[in-house]
């Protein structure tokens, strides 16, 4: 297989990755062959699921624009992922020119393209470090230069936390990151969820098996434990909803049915 100039030599490119599959799912060029392959594999079970990244960038989005309507100009994006059309530091600098973005991911391939997406962008950084070490990416130098912790700040956590096992204590992680947030603080939260699926969960579960297959488990939790990771914030109307529901910019009713797999909110640190 021929490694194209984009791929990090440190990568095993004969290993599937969640953030090239993610990439694949929305079109993405940055993915291999290997990770097509387990995508096509969990889409045999779950054919929706581009539908389902898509109705998250679209969340995401929403939320972002709704953050900066807020007075909130400075985001911190962790599991961003592949940067893709209409990504964080796009929409908030639209909205607000100035606005300060810092990305984390701890997939190689992220990281390199996210720089280079960001060269000349004085206003957004990329770190890579992983969600289960909060501390890490707060002291971080980029978070330093750009994140000011005693205003208030947009955390996202789009389509990240489902990829936390229990035993890595991600409720631990997401508390972490609260408390070194100013109050007014937002989390911009969106979560995989077997309630919504428009299919047995029995099949879905074959989507899940193939995360399991790649070493990525897929963390499939029920809306009562998304909620938990929004103690000691005040959620924003319209509450924990699937992702159409939340302030929609057009009809849900005309959303593809997987779009309504799983859950997104956003919360208000008090």
């Amino acid at each position: 297989m021929e490694r194209p100039a984009w791929a990090p030599r440190s990568i095993d490119i004969s290993v599937p990755s969640v953030s090239r599959i993610y990439d694949f799912y929305l079109g993405g060029s940055h993915n291999f062959e290997v990770d097509r392959e387990a995508a096509r594999k969990a889409m045999a079970h779950l054919p929706g699921l581009p539908k389902i990244m898509q109705a998250n960038r679209a969340f995401m989005r929403r939320a972002v624009r709704h953050a900066v309507g807020t007075g909130i100009d400075q985001f911190l994006d962790i599991g961003s992922g592949i940067p893709t059309f209409g990504n964080v530091h796009e929409v908030a600098q639209a909205a607000h020119p100035g606005a300060r973005v810092v990305y984390v991911d701890h997939d190689p391939v992220a990281v390199a393209h996210s720089n280079a997406v960001l060269a000349g962008n004085e206003d957004a950084d990329v770190v890579a470090a992983d969600l289960r070490k909060p501390q890490e990416i707060l002291s971080s130098p980029q978070v330093e230069r750009l994140i000011d912790l005693n205003r208030p700040v947009a955390l996202l956590l789009v389509a990240i936390l489902h990829f936390v096992e229990d035993a890595d204590d991600p409720y631990g992680a997401v508390a972490q990151l609260r408390d070194a947030l100013a109050p007014g603080s937002l989390l911009v939260l969106t979560h995989a969820s077997y309630e919504g699926i428009p299919l047995p969960a029995e099949r879905a579960e074959g989507a899940v098996d193939v995360y399991k297959d790649i070493r990525n488990p897929l963390i499939m939790r029920s809306r009562d434990e998304i909620a938990r990771f929004f103690e000691g914030y005040d959620m924003v109307e319209p509450g924990l909803v699937p992702m159409p529901h939340w302030r929609p910019e057009s009809a849900p009713e005309d959303e593809d049915p997987f779009a309504f797999s799983g859950f997104a909110g956003v919360g208000i640190a008090a």
